[in-house]
């Protein structure tokens, strides 16, 4: 069996889990079951084995007792151990028909990174720093990070604030005055651009290490013939620019979202580092559709997959994330304070701006706004092609134009540039 487990989503009372070796009785009585049996575990991670081999009380208490026990309330979310022992049955690995995937209205919840690897568009390294280096960052950054704003934007016609609040550092102040003047966000400017921080370059070199190497191990582990994505660039990721959030409380959070691609260009890698309280970042896969046939149920027909990000950790987005999956930090009912940050969560998103991306080489819409570059997703047609459009829509007490232009790149990801189209009709995208 794949070592992993499925936590379906709270419902007023269990369903019933049917087996043929252990009747039909509900899942309340076999976890009763399990519980006189095992009374050292969490009702949690009982009911974790038992959906792990299909409602067996028998199988379910026999792998228990081959696995050491965990202990109730040892670490916070993020820390628990990975739950893959629980998977075998009597030392040996369970059939492979016993696959468990995550179903529609379910989160399926990964611990171990070789999980996480095997199962999402991310791998994650734990204890990426040296203990003083990750907690000296944290200090610096939680100062920093009470001046930071809430970004604003229009959504559906209504001016909304993000459930965080952000900062952007670039590394020099030549760049700062770069961002102000060329760039836009969510079709304005930024205002606040700052200085990257000692820390932060001190931190940005061991990054940058950890995340080529898991770049190069992706490819050559998980990708056709061990070769590089269509469109992914083969040089080395040379991070130049950092956002940094602050989620202040378990209520604080981002939606559903795959990130710009603007100035990253295609198949872009990100770098994603969490310090401080631990927190759940969740990925859900892409599913077009043909036509308009979509519905808000469509978007969790695949479930969705948990990966707990705890203090010191760096999670890397590898080359399919930001086209084939959506990403989003849920709100938590409840959080592990954490010693030096309390209830607050860092998160830095290293990321490498191309040369070649630069507003000045990429299409303008009528609006004299650069335009952002975006892909194919809800439709089946056209699925992953690129397009550049107009992102003056966005700005508040702003309206945008019909701009649309496809987007061409050449094998490495390099933008195949022509002059401003004519065109403006725009397609299902």
């Amino acid at each position: 069996m794949q070592s992993f487990l499925t936590r379906q989503k709270r419902k007023s009372s269990p369903e019933p889990v049917k087996n043929e070796g252990d009747g039909d009785e509900p899942t309340e009585i076999k976890l009763a079951i399990l519980s006189s049996l095992h009374p050292q575990l969490d009702q949690e991670v009982l009911l974790d084995v038992l959906l792990a081999h299909e409602g067996s009380v028998s199988e379910a208490s026999a792998s228990l007792q081959t696995t050491r026990a965990l202990k109730k309330g040892s670490g916070g979310v993020g820390y628990q151990q990975s739950l893959r022992s629980f998977t075998t049955c009597h030392g040996k690995s369970s059939p492979a028909n016993k696959k468990l995937k995550a179903k529609k209205g379910s989160t399926l919840h990964l611990y171990d990174p070789a999980d996480v690897a095997e199962h999402t568009p991310c791998t994650i390294i734990h204890n990426l720093l040296p203990a003083e280096v990750a907690n000296d960052l944290l200090k610096e950054l939680l100062n920093e990070a009470e001046s930071f704003e809430k970004i604003t934007f229009k959504l559906f016609d209504n001016v909304v604030s993000s459930p965080h609040t952000s900062g952007f550092f670039v590394e020099s102040y030549d760049e700062i005055q770069r961002q102000k003047t060329d760039y836009h966000y969510n079709g304005a400017r930024l205002t606040d651009v700052r200085r990257i921080t000692p820390q932060l370059i001190k931190v940005k070199p061991l990054v940058q290490e950890a995340v080529n190497k898991e770049i190069q191990s992706r490819i050559k582990t998980r990708y056709p013939g061990g070769r590089k994505l269509r469109h992914q660039s083969p040089h080395p990721w040379t991070p130049n620019s950092a956002f940094v959030n602050c989620y202040n409380g378990p209520q604080q959070s981002v939606g559903w979202h795959s990130d710009q691609l603007t100035y990253l260009g295609p198949r872009a890698v990100i770098g994603s580092v969490s310090l401080g309280v631990a927190r759940e970042f969740r990925v859900r896969r892409i599913l077009p559709r043909d036509g308009d046939d979509r519905t808000a149920e469509d978007a969790d027909a695949e479930g969705q997959i948990s990966i707990h990000l705890p203090h010191n950790s760096l999670l890397v987005m590898h080359a399919e994330m930001q086209e084939e999956w959506k990403h989003c930090v849920t709100p938590a009912p409840s959080i592990d304070p954490h010693p030096i940050s309390g209830n607050k969560r860092i998160n830095i998103t290293y990321r490498d701006y191309r040369a070649n991306m630069h507003p000045r080489f990429t299409p303008r819409c009528t609006c004299g706004v650069p335009c952002v570059l975006r892909v194919v997703q809800r439709k089946r047609e056209n699925f992953g092609k690129y397009f550049w459009m107009c992102h003056a829509s966005n700005v508040p007490g702003k309206e945008g134009c019909s701009f649309f232009q496809w987007a061409e790149f050449d094998e490495d990801g390099n933008p195949i540039l022509k002059g401003r189209p004519s065109e403006t009709d725009k397609i299902g995208v």
